[in-house]
């Protein structure tokens, strides 16, 4: 039987983590590649440190001459995330930093495995297990720690972009401690903010001073007391940050992009990466039909395990655990899920339109909880299979 009071952790990151930049590269890169060509391939892969940005990984595209002519968009791909990011210190400066491309074609081998061709359907670009995971415990039906974790994050990048507080600096992590009764969130037991700030002479409390309004403005009412610890930049002063502070890397932060630990995690990252590779898009659907499950009141908490092999078009396996949340036995929502969607790779991309390039929004404050987009955006959280699922039970 689960615990039903406890208390539960998650952290966040924000954009200009070291390790954040590169995924929002290795993701534009991916967009540009897919505005160009819907069915491009791309395992794009971004490391960076001190001055410096290194981009490599595979590219397919229809026509492998064509490679040659992107090439060139790739430096000031990276320049403009930097940009955005906010970017402008001496050892780290969108104009000034030294980006290496090298990227090249992608293997003949695993293209063989992952193109349709004959009578073979498109097969998966891995082998792998993937997990969707939601819970009623907040509105967007996420996790409340990593939730909110992330909502801290992307306040003050808002606050910082529109100048409204200048002194903060685009690095930073959170970490949100919740404390759960009866199974619900009630209080936040702690909570650690770090940022990179302007001036050496700013002290802890200076900066908690600047964050503080903008957290208790984001987290519910009521969560916040006179018992909760705050650990805000703890080690004292963050003026070095960014990739200038510490390396970063492509793909390093799986458990911010997903649930914050309140659910398995298939090991697979996401970033930089097309939507054959079911590492990402697999999960992404997993997400969609365990939200689905849960708005569709069949479970309080569904979790949804996928497995796949390379150059295997349907899934090998179909797992569902309600946790003794649902009205309905388990194995009737495995049978009901693959009456509802196609869960082949082509299936996913066809179903929640995935060929687009929308993957650079993605790369910081969660691939999930977010609000569905017009053009395609987030297109795994939306609700739209509800009724489906509860007919085909």
């Amino acid at each position: 039987m689960s615990r039903a009071n406890y208390i539960f952790t998650s952290e966040s990151v924000s954009e200009g983590h070291p390790d954040k930049v590169c995924d929002r590269i290795s993701d534009a890169v991916l967009d540009a590649l897919l505005t160009e060509e819907p069915e491009a391939r791309v395992a794009c892969e971004t490391f960076a440190t001190t001055n410096r940005v290194v981009i490599g990984g595979e590219v397919g595209l229809s026509d492998q001459d064509k490679l040659h002519d992107y090439m060139g968009r790739i430096d000031q791909i990276a320049r403009d995330c930097i940009r955005d990011i906010g970017y402008e210190q001496d050892k780290f400066h969108w104009n000034t930093v030294e980006v290496t491309n090298l990227l090249h074609e992608q293997s003949a081998h695993i293209a063989q495995g992952v193109n349709a061709s004959g009578n073979k359907d498109e097969g998966a670009g891995d082998q792998g297990i993937m997990f969707g995971y939601a819970t009623d415990e907040t509105e967007a039906l996420m996790p409340a720690p990593v939730q909110y974790a992330h909502a801290i994050l992307r306040r003050l990048a808002e606050v910082r972009k529109s100048g409204q507080e200048p002194d903060l600096r685009p690095d930073a992590k959170s970490q949100l401690s919740l404390r759960y009764v009866d199974g619900r969130p009630v209080e936040v037991s702690s909570i650690v903010l770090s940022t990179q700030h302007a001036h050496e002479g700013q002290s802890s409390a200076d900066i908690r001073a600047i964050v503080e309004p903008h957290i208790r403005d984001v987290l519910p009412e009521g969560w916040l007391t006179a018992d909760t610890e705050w650990w805000v930049n703890p080690t004292g002063t963050f003026v070095i940050g960014g990739p200038d502070g510490d390396a970063g890397l492509t793909g390093r932060k799986i458990i911010v992009d997903t649930y914050g630990g309140a659910a398995p995690h298939g090991g697979g990252a996401f970033s930089g990466k097309d939507p054959t590779k079911v590492d990402r898009s697999a999960a992404y659907a997993a997400r969609y039909l365990a939200k689905n499950v849960v708005a569709a009141g069949l479970a309080r908490r569904c979790l949804i395990q996928v497995s796949y092999a390379i150059g295997v078009a349907k899934p090998l396996s179909i797992y569902v655990d309600d946790y003794g949340t649902g009205d309905v036995e388990s194995a009737a929502i495995e049978a009901a899920i693959p009456k509802v969607m196609d869960l082949t790779p082509r299936g996913i991309r066809e179903h929640l339109e995935l060929n687009k390039p929308i993957y650079q929004r993605t790369a910081a404050y969660g691939h999930f909880g977010r609000q569905p987009e017009a053009d395609g955006g987030f297109s795994w959280e939306r609700t739209d299979l509800a009724e489906a699922l509860k007919k085909a039970i």
